[in-house]
């Protein structure tokens, strides 16, 4: 028997979906998240490259962590009241399956860099990632402590920006669409035959992502809906 994810999987149309991100404005961003991803595109450089999307998903599990450990504190000082508990929960069991998610994409982008026999960019080489994660890290986590509902936005901006990254990734690779994944490693993550397949559906979790912080921030007006969607915890 199909499981839920494979079948809500099979009504996905990948290309259809790239294009829709594609079209989609971005969200607009605070002066917080303009100055962020400026400092990427200084490090990086503005051209998207594998190396640079592997630094993207180098940070991207940072603020689930972040969340989850408040998350911790919450159920330790209000364990006898329920709703809190639930929704904190709902929020840990959340970022964990994102965490997954976002250590697969690295996974994903590893083995392509492989099969093109690419070596990581120079701010992939240490101490750099090091420097620029824990500086991550600090930021999560404090911007967590003090403001979680401010903290579920700025990720709603970032997965927003990662997705844009990701579409015009597949954009400008057209050729990914000839190029068959081998590799029996990424069966677990999906069953797609090539690598623009793959891509694609990292920029859709990225939405998924997206979506889930606009949900839990309180703006379910922002979620971007599509066909096979994952459903949203009940908060009530």
């Amino acid at each position: 028997m199909e499981n839920k994810k494979t079948i809500q999987n099979s009504m996905i149309d990948l290309k259809k979906e790239q294009m829709a991100s594609i079209e989609r404005p971005r969200y607009k961003y605070s002066i917080v998240a303009k100055i962020f991803f400026s400092l990427m595109d200084i490090v990086t450089g503005k051209k998207i490259t594998l190396s640079k999307v592997k630094l993207i998903e180098t940070l991207a599990s940072i603020p689930y962590r972040a969340w989850e450990i408040r998350q911790y504190s919450r159920l330790t000082r209000f364990y006898n009241k329920k709703k809190i508990v639930d929704k904190a929960e709902k929020i840990m069991e959340w970022g964990r399956e994102a965490q997954d998610n976002e250590y697969w994409h690295l996974i994903i982008i590893n083995e392509k860099m492989k099969e093109d026999n690419m070596k990581d960019a120079w701010y992939l080489k240490q101490p750099i990632p090091s420097l620029l994660v824990c500086s991550y890290i600090l930021f999560s986590r404090t911007l967590a402590f003090f403001n979680i509902s401010r903290a579920f936005l700025f990720n709603a901006e970032f997965e927003d920006h990662a997705e844009h990254v990701y579409a015009k990734f597949v954009e400008d690779h057209p050729e990914w669409d000839e190029q068959e994944v081998i590799t029996t490693q990424l069966i677990e993550y999906g069953e797609y035959k090539t690598w623009g397949d793959f891509f694609r559906r990292i920029g859709l979790d990225e939405r998924d992502h997206m979506n889930l912080s606009f949900y839990f921030y309180g703006k379910p007006e922002n979620i971007v809906k599509y066909d096979g969607m994952p459903e949203f915890p009940n908060l009530n």
